[in-house]
């Protein structure tokens, strides 16, 4: 299904959404849906690109986070956080890009109990010879939108992040 087929269902199912469930907050419910086909197209989008340069978005995300980082490390919570994917897959992620020698895991010398996750030269250079791959993709997927509206769209999502941080705090001091 082509995004603009999604778009057509949501519009279709809205009303008999909304008649059938009066109470529900529309806008919010079709927000929810209208980011949801977005992050499905986006990684449909995106797959193929990644598949055919032999490694995963997430993956590729977690290289890209430890080369920005000075230290070239991270924990594997702090990489499951940045990259927004459970824990339990972030182990998978990481047992497969140390199996690429792309990473090493060692304990940390100030809690034996965490993990420190460090990019290695190897690790470095696939995120090099990536680079250059992904900027027509990154650009084409874009491509519909202007300048300015990439930049409202840039505005309106971190200002949509930290709302569900304030909905959340909301929520639990009601409960």
């Amino acid at each position: 299904m082509k995004g603009i087929e999604r778009l057509t269902f949501v519009e279709s199912t809205t009303p008999r959404m909304a008649r059938a469930l009066p109470d529900m907050p529309m806008p919010g419910v079709v927000m929810v849906r209208l980011l949801r086909i977005s992050a499905f197209g986006m990684g449909n989008f995106f797959e193929p690109v990644f598949r055919a340069l032999d490694m995963s978005e997430h993956s590729f995300h977690v290289l890209c986070l430890l080369v920005s980082n000075e230290s070239g490390t991270a924990s594997p919570s702090e990489l499951s956080e940045m990259v927004g994917t459970s824990r339990g897959n972030m182990t998978h992620i990481l047992n497969d890009l140390k199996k690429a020698a792309y990473v090493t895991r060692t304990v940390s010398a100030r809690d034996g109990r965490r993990h420190v996750i460090a990019i290695t030269k190897a690790g470095r250079q696939k995120v090099e010879d990536m680079v250059p791959q992904l900027i027509e993709p990154i650009n084409q997927a874009f491509s519909g939108l202007t300048k300015t509206e990439m930049q409202q769209l840039d505005s309106l999502l971190r200002k949509l992040i930290t709302s569900f941080d304030k909905g959340a705090l909301a929520l639990s001091s009601s409960l």
